[in-house]
């Protein structure tokens, strides 16, 4: 996600040589996109790292456990879901939830989305910058620590820069050149990989993971991870550009069409999210090479130096939506600030890990938006936890287009969390 010319303030990018040229509604757009969108998040009183685990107990034939949907080509068709569940239409938005119970069979699942939306494929825009961090730490094996560095940079301070566009230490906030250089670790191939044969089988083809964002990537002062606590001192190789990497694609590559060279659905993101938040609780679907440690890495950020806020990777990822969609579900009419509402429910340890992505389009024409998220409610409902990716799109293609996206995924999220909690 790049920031708009009107960061600072929205009405800036309104006026030319002292002439307003932004309608009231576009005003409004932008100011909604800077001070809700792309927000710093909200924090729970209680910041302590914990891995979620948090869903409710229940015998119900509505989830199914891995064992009984099976993970092979067609696990989509064998899960339980209703891919018409929530009243959104496809126009307004795209999006799945993955909804978590601990079943007698243990963990199981449900699959939720709107109007068959789930494997329609779209740009990701920085939402997908956390494949890239997990397939680099996936492929880092001597596992990662709080004091881990990458060259003279803390680990930890670059995680939480890509999800916070803030600087954290020496980590310069440069979101995009941070996870390029991750997705240099990793590589293409593997990456694209992870969504097909070698792990996931999401059932669009089109799914991958090919390009990078922009055509600067973080360089490390060196080669080497270092971890004082772990004794260990290893190079970790990368391509110096996106472009080196055999499995790169231009945007528009010939295979590629409009939605260019990482295309992504609500399905295989969410699923992504999901292997890796059920973690050791279903090692059936674990990610090989990715353990606890580098999971609260990418959720926490253990570490981290950010003066910013006391959350770090995943948890300070940017956006006020989806806590304001929660809480209004869970305390309706309460005009309190969301994360009191979330503290006095949860006893201050509820969690939102998100990433979002944006921008406009001009090779669609409009304005775009992402949400990728996991969610865990303690005590609420007997503990809710779930899984979530949601896209939305509107013509356009100013600033202003992707501040009424962004408005149209508040509305998603207000009724399908509406819905979900009610069931």
């Amino acid at each position: 996600m790049r920031k708009l010319l009107c960061f600072v303030s929205p009405f800036l990018a309104c006026f030319v040589a002292g002439i307003n040229v932004c309608t009231a509604d576009e005003q409004s757009d932008l100011a909604f996109y800077e001070d809700v969108f792309s927000a710093a998040p909200y924090e729970p009183a209680d910041t302590s790292h914990y891995l979620p685990s948090c869903a409710r107990a229940l015998d119900s034939a509505d989830y199914k456990t891995v064992a009984e949907s099976g993970m092979g080509a067609g696990w989509h068709n064998r899960v339980a879901h209703d891919w018409a569940f929530f009243n959104v239409p496809a126009s307004q938005s795209k999006i799945t939830v993955i909804d978590y119970a601990q079943t007698p069979s243990g963990l199981g699942y449900r699959y939720l989305a709107n109007a068959n939306t789930q494997s329609a494929v779209y740009e990701p825009w920085s939402s997908s910058k956390v494949m890239a961090i997990v397939g680099a730490l996936s492929k880092f094996e001597p596992g990662v620590a709080a004091d881990t560095l990458v060259g003279n940079t803390r680990l930890a301070d670059l995680v939480t820069s890509v999800h916070s566009y803030a600087e954290a230490g020496v980590a310069d906030g440069n979101s995009n050149a941070i996870a390029t250089y991750f997705a240099n670790v990793a590589g293409r191939d593997y990456l694209t990989q992870l969504f097909h044969a070698d792990w996931i089988h999401t059932p669009n083809a089109n799914v991958r993971f090919r390009g990078a964002y922009g055509p600067l990537a973080f360089i490390p002062e060196s080669e080497l991870w270092t971890s004082a606590s772990l004794s260990y001192s290893h190079p970790v190789a990368h391509y110096a550009e996106g472009p080196d990497d055999p499995g790169y694609q231009t945007y528009r590559c010939d295979d590629c069409g409009l939605t260019g060279n990482k295309p992504m659905s609500t399905l295989a993101e969410a699923e992504f999210l999901k292997r890796l938040m059920s973690g050791e609780r279903e090692p059936l679907t674990q990610l090989p090479g990715f353990d606890n440690s580098d999971l609260t890495m990418l959720l926490y950020a253990p570490g981290h130096s950010s003066a910013a806020g006391n959350v770090g990777g995943m948890m300070s990822g940017i956006g006020l939506m989806l806590a304001r969609s929660i809480a209004a579900t869970l305390a309706p009419g309460d005009k309190r600030e969301p994360n009191v509402v979330l503290d006095e429910l949860t006893a201050g340890k509820w969690r939102i890990f998100q990433k979002i992505g944006a921008g406009p389009s001009e090779t669609r024409q409009q304005g775009e938006t992402v949400l990728l998220a996991h969610v865990c409610l303690p005590k609420v409902q007997g503990g809710r936890e779930f899984t979530l990716a949601v896209q939305s799109e509107v013509p356009g293609i100013n600033d202003a287009a992707v501040g009424r996206a962004a408005m149209a995924m508040q509305a998603t999220l207000d009724q399908s969390m509406a819905q979900l909690l009610a069931h």
